[in-house]
C-alpha cells in the first residue's frame, strides 16, 4: 500500500495518535485525509484534510461516512478509549461493556462498512491500532487489555476474510504512547509521531504487523519462552 495519492479515513483524528496519522499521511503525499471525530469542529483545518462527523459507536454516523467518503483507499481504525481498573472492581462489567463497544464493536462496524468501499477502489488497506496489551493483561487496565485482545483477533480474522479482495490488513501494536489517553501514567512513553512513522513504513512495505517500540518487540519475542511474558514473574 502506497501512501502517495491515497485517500484515507482516520477515526479519532482530532488528537493523539489519530492527529499524528493525519499529519504524517499528508506529509507523505496522501491526496485526501478524512479526519473523523464526534465533533468535526475539533479538527484543525489543513490543506488536504476534510473533517468528518463520525461517532464510531453510532451506526448511522458510520454509514453516512461510508457514503460520503466513497473514494477511500485506506481506513485507519484508531478511535479507542481506556479506563484503569481490574476485573474484580465493583463496576468492572459496566466498564468492560463500554470499552468493548468502542475498542472492538466499533472497529468491527467501521471495518465491515468500509470493506466494500475498499474493494470498489482496488482493495487498498485497513490499519487497526492495537496495543501490547493485546498480549499482556496485568490487571491494571483489565478491560482495556481484554478489548484489545479481541481487536487483535478481529484483525487476524479480517486479514483472511479480506484477502480475496486484495485488502492489506495491518495490526499496529505499541506500548505507552505520550497522548491524553496515558496522561497520569508515570511510565516511559513513545511519541505518537514516532509510532505513526513506523506504522506507515510497515504499511508501505506490505507488513501484516508492526511492533512499534522496544517493549512490544520484547513481549512478542517472549511469547515462546518457557515462561511467556503474559504470565506474572515467579516469586
Amino acid at each position: 500500500m502506497k501512501i502517495e495519492n491515497a485517500v484515507v479515513l482516520v477515526t479519532g483524528a482530532n488528537r493523539g495518535i489519530g492527529l499524528a496519522f493525519a499529519r504524517e499521511l499528508l506529509a507523505r503525499g496522501a491526496r485526501k485525509v478524512y479526519a473523523g471525530a464526534r465533533d468535526p469542529a475539533t479538527i484543525t483545518p489543513q490543506a488536504g484534510l476534510q473533517a468528518l462527523r463520525l461517532d464510531v459507536n453510532n451506526p448511522s454516523d458510520v454509514a453516512a461516512a461510508a457514503a460520503l467518503a466513497s473514494d477511500v483507499t485506506l481506513v485507519i481504525n484508531n478511535a479507542g478509549i481506556a479506563q484503569p481498573g481490574g476485573f474484580l472492581a465493583d463496576d468492572s462489567e459496566e466498564v468492560t461493556r463500554r470499552l468493548f463497544e468502542t475498542n472492538f464493536f466499533a472497529m468491527l462496524r467501521v471495518s465491515k462498512t468500509f470493506a466494500p468501499v475498499l474493494q470498489a477502489n482496488g482493495g487498498g488497506a485497513l490499519l487497526n491500532v492495537l496495543s501490547v496489551a493485546s498480549w499482556v493483561n496485568g490487571g491494571e487496565l483489565a478491560a482495556y487489555s481484554a478489548s484489545k485482545s479481541a481487536a487483535w483477533s478481529l484483525t487476524n480474522a479480517l486479514r483472511y476474510e479480506l484477502a480475496a479482495q486484495k485488502t492489506q490488513v495491518l495490526g499496529l501494536h505499541m506500548g505507552y504512547v505520550d497522548t491524553d489517553l496515558t496522561r497520569g501514567f508515570d511510565v516511559p512513553k513513545t511519541s505518537p509521531e514516532q509510532i505513526v512513522r513506523r506504522a506507515l513504513d510497515g504499511l508501505e512495505a506490505g507488513a501484516d504487523e508492526v511492533l512499534a517500540d522496544e517493549i512490544t518487540q520484547h513481549v512478542k519475542q517472549s511469547m515462546t519462552a518457557d515462561r511467556p511474558g503474559y504470565l506474572p514473574p515467579q516469586a
